[in-house]
């Protein structure tokens, strides 16, 4: 059985501390929760290790770590940092082709992932940043097994 990841935008910590009772998209002032969510088997540490290593140029062991907000006996919300969402707004085809292809050589539990799909999944996890920083919102994730 594996864990499941939902990432949302909200505008404050206690918003988000909320969403797993409510789930209702109407208070994170968008689709977050809808249809044009993003759920996903990758860990946020995972999303924040490809975007800071791949575009930043960071090495891994200085990737920041998450900031826990509420921990739960079923979920777990986290705040993704500024530091994650921020890069992906303004880079170009060409800097998503060379995080691609440099995170498509790590290898993860299931193996080297395809580049093709890594830039597939750094092109969401774009058009998801640029969907909140127009709502004013930071990256929080909710992890529920």
């Amino acid at each position: 059985m594996g864990v499941t990841y939902k990432y949302f935008g909200a505008p404050d910590g206690a918003t988000a501390a909320r969403v797993p009772v409510t789930m209702r998209p109407e208070e994170l002032g968008g689709d977050e929760l809808g249809m044009g969510g993003m759920f996903t088997k990758i860990k946020p540490e995972t999303v924040a290790a490809m975007v800071l290593t791949g575009i930043e140029g960071i090495p891994l062991h200085k990737v920041p770590p998450l900031e826990l907000v509420v921990l739960h006996p079923d979920y777990a919300v986290v705040k993704l940092p500024m530091t994650v969402t921020d890069p992906l707004r303004g880079i170009g085809e060409e800097s998503v082709g060379a995080a691609a292809f440099i995170w498509s050589t790590v290898p993860d539990r299931g193996g080297p992932r395809d580049a093709f799909n890594v830039y597939q999944l750094l092109h969401e996890w774009q058009d998801f940043s640029v969907r909140l920083h127009e709502n004013g919102h930071q990256a929080y994730c909710l992890v529920w097994p």
